[in-house]
């Protein structure tokens, strides 16, 4: 063997060692969204076995996949391995996570909670499974439309339409503060509900402009009191998750609306004084 032969070798496994960490690199985002849609599958179990501990397991685990949901993304946008698989893939564990399992829990929850021991309510259950249905196209739709168009023409600082792990999102929340806010309710609450979800849809489907904070320089130096007000947060949140998490959501979908209603109407006054 010669000399230029023994130094080929070595040069020849290196190489073949980058492809192979380059392979385990394009499966780290993926290993996100498939435990994104294995929460989302959990979910959906849970909320059909339907104890009250079941419900709130499923909840959680619409939440932990919105973590696994945002992770999966910058990662692939970190370590350069975006694909177009990858965003396929991304969105039919999407559809799981964030429509068929927050639609399948509110369906179970709202029967055997509001609907307990009323029959007259009882029968309002094919109005319910509609509502749900109405969920769950309407998340398929915000995807596909996602995919299609993208986001806000011209940056990708606001989504068009609520996304649909913010939807999921605020189903999961009031799920789980059941137990602060359940004294509180009555059989009305059903009405009210099922109603829920059907506006729900309705944003996501919409035009409605929500911050994507995707603009946020997650990885640049951060004052020191960013740090402490982050860990601020997360405590708060683990120590009053099922208020917390009520009022992050709620706020959420809601100043979309605001905003959006201040931009019609400065549109409208400019467009009367020009």
């Amino acid at each position: 063997m010669t000399e230029f032969e023994q130094h080929e070798i070595p040069f020849q496994e290196r190489g073949l060692r980058r492809a192979k960490l380059r392979r385990g690199i394009f499966l780290l985002p993926s290993l996100f969204t498939v435990a994104n849609l294995m929460c989302g599958y959990y979910a959906s179990v849970a909320a059909l076995v339907g104890g009250k501990e079941d419900f709130d397991h499923a909840a959680k685990a619409i939440g932990i996949a919105i973590l696994f949901d945002s992770l999966d993304g910058r990662i692939a946008r970190l370590t350069g391995t975006n694909t177009e698989f990858g965003v396929q893939f991304d969105s039919l564990a999407d559809v799981v996570s964030f429509g068929i399992a927050p639609a399948i829990l509110a369906y179970a929850w709202g029967f055997r909670f509001a609907f307990a021991g009323n029959a007259e309510l009882h029968q309002l259950g094919e109005l319910a499974w509609v509502c749900c249905l109405t969920f769950l196209v309407c998340s398929a739709w915000r995807l596909a439309r996602f995919n299609v168009k993208g986001m806000e023409p011209g940056g990708s600082k606001n989504f068009v339409g609520m996304p649909t792990p913010a939807a999921a999102g605020v189903v999961a929340a009031i799920v789980h503060s059941r137990h602060y806010f359940g004294p509180l309710l009555d059989s009305s609450w059903a009405y009210v509900w099922f109603a829920l979800l059907p506006i729900l849809g309705a944003l996501m489907t919409s035009t409605v402009r929500y911050y994507s904070f995707k603009d946020i320089p997650w990885t640049r130096r951060q004052p020191s009191v960013t740090i402490i007000l982050l860990f601020l947060l997360v405590a708060i949140i683990w120590k009053y998750s099922e208020v917390v998490l009520v009022i992050i959501a709620g706020t959420y979908a809601i100043a979309g609306l605001i905003l959006h209603l201040v931009r019609f109407l400065r549109h409208r006054l400019v467009t009367r004084t020009a």
